[in-house]
Formats: structure tokens, sequence, C-alpha cells
């Protein structure tokens, strides 16, 4: 064996060291490639044979999947009657991953095997969960995994004895995951083909799936905060202020909707006053978090559909499975215009001074969900014949990853489709992207002198 050695022998010599090549990414490449990694998985599983009970095709299969993964709810696809077990099984562990985002579940996963998370990923994450300090992203990575479970759990048990006597245990208890997963991550995924309207008159359930959303809306830094703080005195100015509007836009909105469509016999004007409460509720909390409706969205007044277009582009809270531009990014606008109009030098909030940088970010994440909306809209009724009030709802429920619909998904061209495909992606993605160019600014050494630009 010997004589073997020498020819060999370069395997054996000291290489001179050679740098390490790296691909730095930035987390909005990052991000975007991971969401579209599931996208492509979800896409791949449920185009299987197994996972359908009748043929789907290619883009059918890519919608469903994108509206999982972005926890939209649009569908072209009857879901309920289409799916197997096992595609509904793809459908709820994509709403699941997408929802609480797949980096949560990267840091916990590496939490948990007692891998180390590097300075690079604590970057990344903090981008992703919108946090102030690197050292707070472990614990709120375990805090949002623990709400959604423990959310979804006490719902799962609720719904399944309140289904079991109808649907059997086995029944109640698989519907009851889908439906408390589909509501927490504000997906709005329902197995009927007209939505939660067969429940509107079930309270129990109605109240519960509602309570569901506007939880996973308010923002995982707010719960955190009230649940370490426990009392109001102690809670954040941002939680204050997130709890505060909430409070209001709800109770306005369900005012609004209730006086709206209380008399119009298709929606809930042939209900019990108790029962129009209920759905008045539901409607108006639905649009700035998730796509489930109780009555029929297509049926609803036109100064309804309007009002509903102004809520889902606010959506919920930051760090939330909400859409839209974002309650604190809403708040942020109307404190500044406020400033703006009593001629004041600095805008505040709770006797606190907002960052410039923070106004400039809320006006960018405004102006580009606008143009992201308005080419949306320009683009579909280039494509389609359908009424102006259909197209925008359908885009501005996209854009802002809500999910309602005026029942016009399915019949809009395939190229339409791919562009609320587009829109849905991102709408998820746009206020992280925003976020990481506002978390490293490349400052200017330069400066420039003042001008004037007339305004107004």
């Amino acid at each position: 064996m010997k004589q073997w050695l020498p020819s060999f022998s370069f395997l054996y010599q000291k290489r001179p060291r050679t740098r390490r090549r790296s691909i730095n990414l930035s987390p909005p490449v990052i991000l975007a490639s991971g969401f579209l990694g599931l996208i492509v998985l979800g896409t791949l599983l449920l185009k299987l044979p197994f996972a359908t009970e009748q043929p789907i095709t290619w883009l059918e299969s890519l919608f469903t999947a994108t509206s999982a993964v972005t926890v939209t709810g649009l569908v072209v696809v009857d879901t309920g009657a289409t799916f197997s077990g096992f595609g509904l099984s793809v459908i709820t562990l994509l709403i699941q991953a997408g929802g609480l985002g797949f980096m949560t579940f990267a840091v916990v996963a590496a939490i948990s095997l007692g891998g180390q998370v590097g300075l690079k990923q604590q970057m990344l994450a903090k981008e992703v969960m919108q946090q102030t300090s690197l050292g707070s992203i472990k614990k709120t990575a375990f805090a949002v995994v623990t709400l959604a479970l423990v959310a979804e759990a006490i719902a799962i048990v609720v719904m399944t004895v309140y289904w079991t006597a109808e649907k059997g245990f086995v029944n109640a208890l698989l519907e009851s995951v889908f439906y408390a997963v589909s509501a927490f991550n504000s997906a709005g995924f329902v197995l009927t083909p007209n939505g939660l309207v067969d429940y509107q008159a079930e309270r129990t359930i109605t109240l519960l799936i509602s309570v569901l959303f506007v939880i996973g809306g308010l923002g995982f830094s707010v719960i955190n905060n009230i649940y370490e703080k426990r009392r109001w005195n102690r809670f954040s100015v941002y939680s204050k202020a997130i709890l505060i509007a909430t409070l209001l836009i709800n109770a306005v909105a369900m005012a609004i909707l209730w006086l709206l469509e209380s008399g119009n016999p298709a929606t809930i004007g042939n209900m019990p006053w108790y029962d129009q409460a209920v759905n008045a509720w539901f409607q108006a909390v639905t649009p700035r978090s998730a796509g489930f409706n109780t009555v029929d969205t297509g049926a609803m007044t036109e100064a309804s559909a309007v009002f509903t277009l102004l809520l889902m582009f606010i959506g919920g809270g930051s760090m939330s499975t909400a859409g839209g531009i974002k309650l604190g990014t809403f708040i942020i606008l109307l404190l500044a215009t406020y400033t703006f109009l009593r001629r004041r030098e600095a805008v505040t909030l709770g006797d606190r001074t907002i960052p410039q940088d923070l106004v400039m970010k809320a006006l960018a994440v405004t102006i580009v969900y606008l143009g992201l909306i308005f080419a949306g809209i320009f683009a579909l009724m280039i494509l389609n014949s359908l009424p102006f009030i259909d197209i925008a709802f359908e885009v501005l429920s996209a854009s802002a990853t809500v999910g309602l619909s005026r029942g016009i998904t399915a019949e809009v061209t395939d190229s339409s489709q791919l562009i609320l495909i587009f829109l849905m992606f991102a709408g998820r993605l746009g206020p992280l992207t925003l976020g990481y160019f506002v978390a490293t600014p490349k400052k200017r050494h330069v400066r420039y002198p003042d001008t004037d630009i007339q305004v107004g």
C-alpha cells in the first residue's frame, strides 16, 4: 500500500487559506425568498392528485397557496369542496407559517435545538418582528408562538364542543382546527362557499372567530406588553394608542355599518336587532384584519363597500397577522396632520415626541400602498368589464391581505388573477421591506441649501 501513497500526496499538503465567499443578501430579499419558497412548496403540494377531490389548474393551485401564505383569504375555488383532507392540512400549515412568519419559527427552532442565533440572523429577525432591542427577539419569538397555540387551542375546544352534536366529534375537531388557525392568523379561509353566512345566527361561533382575529390583529408586541405589565398605567405609549384606536375605530365602524345596512334585506335588514348588532360588529372588525364575512359582501350597499375600503386600507397593528398600512401608520399620519394644522413644531403622542424618521416612514408606507392599489385597479379595469366598485374592492382586499370579495375573484381573467397574486405577495412584504430601509439609513455628508416648493 505504501507505494501508492506518494501519488496521492497532494491530498495531505497544506493549502493556503482562501477567503470563504459569502452571499450577503439584504433582509427584504431573504424575507421575500422565504415567503416565495413557502408559496412554491404549497403550490406543488396542492397540485398533487390526492390533495384535491377534483383536478385543479396550476394557476388555481398557485393562487390558493399565495392566498394562504400571505394570509389573505381570496379564493378561486370552493376550498371545502375542492380540497381533500390532505389539501386542507397543507392550507392550514401554510396559513400558520405565513401568519406567524417563517423567521419566528426559525428563531424558535434554533433556540429549541440549542443553537446560537448569530448577529446577522438577529438583525434579520429584528426587522421581521419589528423589535427595537436585539435582546428581546428570543422572548418575543416564544411569546408569539405560545400566544398563537394557546389562543387556537382554546378556540378549538370551544368550537369542537359546540359542533360535536351537529357534525360528530371527528369532523367537529378537524373543522375547529381549520377555523381556529384561519381566524387567529386573519386568513379568512372557510369551508363553505358562502363564507360564514351559514353561521350568522350562531353568535357563539361568530363572536369567537371575531375575538380571535381581533387579538391576532392587535400585534404581538401589544399583547406581550399587556401580559408583562398587566396595568394600564404601565403600558407603553404605543400599546395604549393601538388599544384606544382599535376600540374607537371598531365602535364607529359598527355604528356606521349598522346604520347603512339596517334597511338592507339582503344583509341584516330582516334580522332581529340583537343579530343585527352581532353581524354589524363582525362586518366592522373583519375588514381591518380578516377576510371572513357573515353577510353577502356583494349585496352590501355601495356606501358600505366604500367605507369598508377605508377599513381595509387602515389595517391592524404592526407585527400582527393583519394587513393594510397598519394602525400605527394611520395614527402617525393623523397626528402629523393635526400637528401641521395647529402649527406645532413636533409630532407628539402621550407626552412623547415621534421621531421625524417614523413620520417619513408612515408617509412612505402610505404612498407605496396607494401606488400599488392604483396600479392594480388600473390594470384590472383594462382587463375586465366589471363595475369599478367591485374591482377596487378586490384590489384593495388583495393588496391589504384582507380577503373580502364582492364575488368576482374567480370571474376575472387569468392575467388578472396573476396580478392579484402579485398584490397579495407585495402587500404582505411591503411594510417589512420599507422598515428595513428605514432601519438602515445611509447618511449623506453633503447638505444642500433649502428651497421652497408650493404645496396645496
